[in-house]
């Protein structure tokens, strides 16, 4: 499996209805393509309380079966578009270590991603423990090989209670599942 992620970052007067808008009339066109486990529309408005966003951004978030699905997608005339509208975004791709998926991850509403930074000479089975969904619809644990860096995703029905310094958080806006 794979996890990838891209954002495109608005200036702080964008109108992000506009993203909204755009996930509500398109959302669904992802669903049930071929590969996809799942893909979450993820946007931020920058200074909301659920989120404690910075900035407005729009940063979808896939889980791919393989390599060969993520690529029809990124060769498809939906990214074109994608890329048309918002401009050519770096695409972060990486290995999945080990997911959770619950039958409710359609309820979700929240994403939280946490990246921290695996110490040189770690011990790296240590990293691959399995997530525990506690209290999540999803979790997804991906590493990042090139900055050594472990990424954790988790999905949420709910705005999380206590935003943490060292996570991210985005509403989701909709979600693809095959």
């Amino acid at each position: 499996m794979l996890a990838m992620q891209y954002s495109f970052t608005f200036p702080a007067d964008y109108d992000m209805a506009i993203i909204e808008r755009r996930i509500a009339e398109n959302g669904h066109r992802l669903g049930g393509f071929p590969g996809l486990l799942f893909k979450a529309y993820l946007y931020a408005r920058r200074s909301a309380p659920q989120t404690a966003g910075r900035e407005n951004l729009y940063a979808p978030f896939y889980l791919w079966q393989d390599a060969e699905s993520m690529h029809r997608f990124l060769l498809s005339d939906g990214f074109k578009a994608l890329t048309e509208a918002f401009g050519w975004p770096t695409v972060r791709v990486t290995p999945v270590l080990a997911t959770a998926l619950s039958a409710e991850i359609g309820e979700a509403r929240f994403v939280s991603r946490v990246i921290k930074t695996i110490e040189p000479y770690s011990i790296l089975p240590e990293w691959q423990i399995s997530p525990p969904l506690e209290g999540a619809l999803a979790r997804v644990v991906a590493w990042d090989t090139q900055h050594w860096q472990l990424i954790r995703f988790a999905l949420w029905k709910n705005a999380p209670e206590n935003i943490q310094q060292d996570e991210h958080y985005y509403q989701v806006g909709h979600i693809s599942l095959p």
